[in-house]
Order: C-alpha cells, then structure tokens, then sequence
C-alpha cells in the first residue's frame, strides 16, 4: 500500500497556491510538501524533495509550466504532473509531457476528487509494476509483442527510448517494448542504471570511456556494444560524478 503522496503546489499566484493548498488538505492521502512560485524553483524543490506529485500552473513568467513539465520529465525519478490553469487551449500540448490531468480553475471540487483518485491509482499500479516486474529471481519481466519475456537486468547495457518504443539493448539481444523509458528507469531503480540524456539509460558496469564532444556533452563508449551514446550537458555533471571522475 502506499503512503501518502508526496506533493508539491507550483504557482507564481500566492492566492491560488493557498486555495489549492486549502482544497487538496481535504484529501488525507495527500502530503503537501512544499510549493514554488516559479517553474526554476519548481524543478529545484522536485530534485531537494523528491514529491510524487506536483500540480502546476501554466501562465508563469520567464519558464512556463510547459517548459517547467519537460524539465521535470528528464529527472532521474520525474513526478506525476497535474497542470491547473486558467487556460484551456494548453490541454492537447500539456498532455504531450505525459500528464496525469489537467484542471481548469476556479478548481470544482469534484473534479478534484476525480484527479486525486487518478493519482492513487497510477501509483499504486507502478507500485505492483514494480513488485512484479522484478521478481524475487532477479528477473525483469517484459512483454515483447505479446509474449512475456524474462530477463536479468545485469545483462542490460542500454536502453533508449524510439518514438513509441523502448529499446532494450542485453549482451545477446535487442528488445522493443512499448513500456515507456521512464517507467523502465523506475522498476531499475535498485540496479546501477544512469540517465545520460533524455531518450538514454546505461548500466554504469558496462561503461568503457567518456570522450569530451562538443557544447560541454560527451560521447560514450561501452562494452560488450559497439554502439555510441550522447552524454547530454545536462546530464554529464552528475553522471562522471556517479563514475567517481
């Protein structure tokens, strides 16, 4: 069972982040564990308190809610986003950065409830995903145009995301899956996987070199694999720090 979920309330609107904050206390599985008034605070309280949920506006200076969503999906561990505006234009592009809902203000109660439900169930469903999908034999379990496969993740170089696809690059054999890298990257957590770019994860034993490539991002070399992955700038900082260099 999970407890209760994390969350964070971004708004640059003191008033409207005190009503939602006033609304979502109505709901004892959820947590309110900080808020931001900017979209480059917003991704810095994400990466200090890890929520699982945050609810963001959209109409915010300097970096939007749109801008502020995509930076939160490249985090090692992104949150469930549910975008609360006053703007309903923005719903088809929201839901390209994965959204779990989008709520017009002023907020129906309600429809709040709905939205909370959603979230309890989405990670509750990840929380069984994970429990299952790497079981107690050490296996990950994969379905692989409908036949479920079994493999160890230690035999895992690589995996990169392909527009509706995953791709799972082993020792011995490529798989394409259509589970999201993300959620991929959450059921790996306890091995030593590393996101090194937006579409990219690598298990650091299969690391061979880091060669500097341009802009301030690497190239990467591994083994047992001859192909050759970007290391994005925003990534590498952290990554030769997870490689102690």
């Amino acid at each position: 069972m999970i407890e209760r979920i994390r969350t964070l309330i971004v708004d640059d609107e003191r008033y409207s982040r005190e009503e939602l904050i006033y609304l979502l206390k109505q709901h004892p599985t959820l947590e309110i564990v900080g808020e931001a008034d900017s979209g480059e605070q917003a991704v810095l309280k994400t990466m200090q308190l890890k929520p699982e949920a945050v609810f963001l506006d959209i109409e915010m200076p300097l970096m939007n809610g749109l801008e502020t969503a995509k930076a939160m999906n490249e985090l090692k561990l992104p949150p469930k986003i549910v975008f609360a505006t006053a703007y309903p234009q923005f719903g088809v592009e929201a839901f390209r950065f994965e959204a779990l809902d989008y709520l017009l203000k002023p907020i129906d109660e309600d429809r709040l409830a709905e939205t909370v439900r959603r979230l309890e169930q989405s990670l509750r469903r990840e929380e069984l995903a994970e429990r299952g999908h790497v079981k107690s034999s050490g296996k990950l379990s994969l379905d692989v145009e409908g036949e479920i496969k079994f493999i160890d993740p230690n035999d895992i170089i690589y995996i990169s995301r392909e527009d509706a696809y995953s791709k799972i690059v082993t020792v011995d054999k490529q798989y394409h899956v259509k589970t999201p890298l993300k959620e991929l990257e959450t059921k790996l957590r306890q091995y030593p996987f590393f996101r090194i770019h937006k579409s990219y994860v690598v298990h650091l034993n299969y690391v061979k070199s880091l060669v500097p490539w341009f802009n301030g991002a690497f190239q990467l070399e591994l083994k047992g694999c001859s192909d050759k992955l970007a290391v994005s700038r925003n990534y590498a900082k952290a990554f030769r720090e997870a490689l102690e260099l």
